[in-house]
């Protein structure tokens, strides 16, 4: 299908200001401004990894995939081999993204392409995958084996969808079984098994090598809903993770409401530094997002999106006796907005990881993709208030108060309103916009749908892709949209930047390539009567659910089944 005028939104004289401020920014005295790659580059700096790695999702705790890159490709072929340095076999569905750190690049998979021996490809696994960063080959494999719950708490061949965290000689990440997992980046290839764990069924050389492990269904009673999975992070040595505690398979119960959604364990030794149920009962399906971490106005915070569709800041430390300490949460939905099954209301939980950038902090919501497409909404939060720092407050009849409602906050046909909150952080909110200034928001082009991805930033301009296939282009401080595309395809992944490019792929495998702008003529151009992105579309065969990252000069991306680093030829 071919894209017409029609399918791209340009931002003109008609078109109203989106983002409405609603809250004063940060001071710039106190945050100065310095470039995301450069805050990325410095947070690299302090980790035991090489110079240009990209050693977790997002490159560093403030999520920003904006690495540093030069002479990366805009044009190879995975087919023909046209500037592919290598290619990896990975499993029959990949939703992992892939981290590079010390001279070995990680993935999260499935078992399809069968790498360990005495597990068969025929045989489900959540895999987390070893090459070697030069050459691709195979190192080594952390295995686990699948629930024996099944589907509701580790969905069949969906593998390992998070991105581990590497540091020196120590990884961690979540697996499908509901552990959290340190190992060796060495695996048993240095014919070591490190312990204190020293448990493991085998020494085998392809292998992983497990440091410690925290069994978070075991020991705090969490019920994942279909998967466990969250891409953790660090704010120094406590390891922060979203324990992914959800409703069992009616999509109604929560088994666990007592268990937490959020922990803080110490990444050295596994133990238990605070845990947080904020979400509560309000838990609306499944908790899926990641966490992130950044100092700001002078105050480390640990954010994390609920699966109540609220975003909370805690001191990373907690309160020193087991127990979290919050700083300030906000409600990403419209109060009046509504839950219903199968994703058939207005109300969505968060699958998105919080970004922040140049002192704010930026999320959107969204729904399991098997909910399909809905209305969304992007928010800019400054993270400097404390408290409920929601855009409105939901009152009774009276006026007085009420509680988080899991279904509706706010119900009208009981008397029940919202008021706007005088605490409010919500700096700009983007959801609908009339763009053609015909007083309504009737079409598709018009609207911020439902998304799985993040948001990236560089030079004040905003991207990210939403899950019924659009491309956004705004500005970040404001909300303006400069410009929206359509790729005709749904998004699962998140935006890369580098070297004033933006990368973004889709369900139909290709990769869209614009540059750095937010003039829609510099964008875009039309090729025999279909617009297209500036700098060119590159197909990879299959589904790219996952996000392109770079690290060392090199472009890293996953389809479905494969791995691959692409260079420039020489």
């Amino acid at each position: 299908m071919k894209r017409k005028l029609s399918q791209v939104l340009v931002g003109c004289s008609v078109l109203t200001l989106v983002g409405v401020v609603t809250a004063v920014l940060p001071s710039a005295e106190s945050e100065p401004k310095v470039g995301p790659t450069e805050l990325a580059l410095e947070a690299i700096s302090k980790m035991d990894v090489q110079p240009l790695d990209w050693p977790q999702w997002g490159g560093s705790p403030a999520r920003n995939n904006t690495p540093a890159g030069k002479n990366i490709p805009t044009k190879w072929d995975v087919a023909e081999g046209e500037n592919i340095k290598w290619s990896a076999d990975l499993g029959s569905q990949t939703y992992g993204n892939a981290v590079v750190a010390n001279g070995k690049v990680y993935v999260g998979t499935n078992n399809g392409a069968g790498h360990v021996k005495r597990y068969p490809a025929r045989v489900d696994l959540g895999c987390l995958l070893c090459f070697d960063e030069q050459t691709g080959e195979f190192l080594w494999q952390h295995s686990s084996e699948k629930l024996p719950t099944g589907r509701v708490h580790d969905w069949p061949l969906q593998g390992i969808c998070c991105a581990p965290y590497a540091d020196g000689e120590r990884l961690w990440y979540v697996s499908s079984r509901g552990e959290v997992v340190c190992l060796d980046t060495a695996g048993f290839k240095d014919g070591k098994n490190n312990g204190p764990y020293t448990e493991e069924p085998n020494e085998n050389k392809d292998e992983a090598d497990v440091i410690w492990k925290f069994n978070m269904m075991d020991d705090l009673q969490v019920s994942q809903h279909n998967m466990c999975s969250c891409s953790v992070t660090c704010a120094g040595d406590v390891l922060l993770v979203n324990t992914s505690n959800g409703l069992d398979e009616s999509h109604i119960n929560l088994p666990s409401p007592d268990a937490p959604s959020f922990i803080a364990l110490d990444r050295n030794t596994g133990k238990v530094i605070w845990t947080d149920k904020s979400p509560g009962t309000n838990i609306l399906h499944g908790q899926w997002s990641s966490p992130t971490y950044a100092v700001l106005g002078g105050q480390p915070q640990a954010l994390f999106a609920g699966g109540d569709g609220w975003i909370y800041s805690f001191d990373p430390k907690g309160d020193g006796q087991g127990n979290s300490k919050m700083l300030w949460k906000f409600d990403c939905n419209p109060k009046t907005s509504e839950w219903k099954l199968g994703g058939r209301g207005t109300r969505n939980n968060i699958i998105a990881t919080p970004v922040v950038y140049d002192g704010l902090v930026y999320v959107a919501v969204g729904q399991d993709p098997e909910h399909e497409e809905g209305l969304g909404h992007l928010w800019c939060i400054d993270p400097t208030k404390r408290g409920d720092v929601s855009e409105e407050l939901a009152v009774d009849a009276k006026g007085e108060p009420i509680p988080h409602q899991r279904i509706q906050a706010v119900n009208e046909a009981n008397g029940e309103k919202t008021t706007p909150n005088p605490n409010s952080a919500a700096v700009w909110h983007y959801s609908q916009f009339d763009w053609d200034g015909d007083g309504e928001i009737a079409d598709f082009m018009e609207e911020m749908h439902r998304s799985c991805g993040t948001v990236a930033i560089k030079d004040d301009i905003l991207f990210i892709a939403d899950f019924s296939g659009l491309f956004h282009c705004l500005d970040a401080k404001t909300g303006k949209v400069h410009w929206t595309y359509d790729m005709l395809s749904p998004a699962w992944g998140s935006p890369l930047i580098v070297e004033g490019r933006v990368y973004i792929g889709d369900e139909d495998g290709d990769i869209s390539i614009f540059p750095l702008t937010t003039d829609p003529e510099e964008a875009f151009h039309e090729v025999d009567g279909e617009l297209l992105p500036k700098l060119g579309v590159v197909n990879m065969e299959e589904s790219v659910y996952s996000t392109p990252i770079v690290a060392n000069n090199v472009l890293f991306i996953s389809n479905k089944s494969k791995l691959y680093a692409i260079t420039p030829e020489d």
